[in-house]
């Protein structure tokens, strides 16, 4: 999918060397911290020096392609804004993606789930493997999602291999906790899972503008659903704006949702987004990541070739290692810390 600029800028002939950077400073003095701005040329060698003068002034590369035999580079102008949150050891956290179809089309899913989207799942032989091998890692949470989890009829073996060997969240809109569903729900052990539930706002109209009309309501019976049944139950908005970010806090903290069980984060320039963050790997803290397709860096592009790490899953201690691998890499070029955009 071809990444939309706020700005284009036709390079030409010209190189750094020979006039590109004063006319990319004048783009971005038009340009707002944030915009993107793509910049098209002839000549391969920009990219490099591109990329070089984008670290140095913390700016990002965002997007390469190329379009009737010329390379069009998108770069996000300013840093990425900052989602606090710790920086975690890599590998201490895993995140598995079961499944990518889904029962709702969320118009900026990062990964474009939807009812059409092919299952690609790990199954559950998959799984066990997995978790056999993290235990061994040393993983000390397991991230469950898709897609929507509770589409896959194994889901329940699923989530009892993960829990076995480490606490385990498991990431929903919260809609299916009905018939086999419910009993599937009722099974899990309590004191190993959560379930991190997705609810936009405080109110269905924002929410249900992005996921679709009546499902704010029915995301909050699921969530009074699963408290019922005894389990811990954290909430996730995905806004477009810090004042929506504020008026959801403003909404948990009325209903007394303490910090540890609130994800607030903002909409990314990824999957189905036609607006949103612009992230590229370098502003990422990478968070090992498991589809049917291989290793990501991190679960807001786990379908994207920029964020691939490998298409081997095992030897797990083999694709943790080159996780690592790529992250010392990127960080010797790095002139400032990545930031964590969190996903829980």
């Amino acid at each position: 999918m071809r990444t939309n600029a706020n700005l284009e800028l036709d390079a030409g002939s010209k190189t750094f060397a020979s006039g590109l950077l004063p006319d990319l400073i004048a783009a971005l003095r038009r340009s707002r911290k944030g915009d993107l701005v793509a910049v098209i040329s002839g000549n391969p060698s920009v990219g490099p020096e591109l990329e070089a003068w984008c670290r140095f002034t913390r700016n990002s590369l965002i997007d390469t392609s190329v379009e009737d035999g010329r390379t069009r580079w998108v770069l996000r102008y300013g840093e990425v804004p900052e989602n606090i949150g710790d920086v975690r050891p890599i590998g201490s956290r895993l995140w598995l993606y079961t499944n990518f179809d889904c029962n709702l089309s969320c118009d900026y899913c990062c990964v474009r789930s939807s009812p059409k989207a092919p299952r690609r799942a790990l199954g559950v032989e998959r799984v066990r493997q997995i978790t056999i091998e993290a235990a061994e890692l040393g993983v000390s949470e397991i991230f469950v999602t898709g897609g929507e989890p509770f589409m896959l009829p194994e889901i329940g073996k699923i989530l009892a291999a993960c829990a076995a060997v480490a606490p385990t969240t498991v990431l929903t809109n919260g809609m299916l906790f009905a018939g086999s569903r419910l009993e599937t729900l009722r099974s899990l052990p309590r004191e190993r899972v959560t379930l991190q539930i997705s609810l936009d706002s405080p109110t269905p109209e924002s929410h249900d503008s992005h996921r679709g009309k009546g499902t704010w309501l029915r995301a909050w019976k699921g969530i009074e659903l699963a408290r019922a049944e005894g389990f811990r139950v954290r909430l996730a908005a995905t806004v477009a704006t810090d004042a929506g970010a504020e008026e959801f806090r403003c909404f948990l903290d009325a209903h007394h949702i303490h910090e540890e069980n609130r994800v607030i984060r903002r909409i990314a320039l990824r999957g189905s987004a036609t607006e949103g963050i612009a992230l590229a790997r370098a502003d990422l803290v990478p968070e090992v990541t498991i589809t049917a397709e291989g290793v990501f860096w991190h679960p807001v592009g786990a379908e994207d070739t920029d964020l691939l790490v490998t298409r081997d899953i095992f030897p797990l201690a083999k694709s943790f290692a080159a996780v690592r691998r790529a992250f010392d890499h990127e960080s010797e070029h790095q002139r400032r810390l990545a930031k964590i955009f969190n996903c829980a």
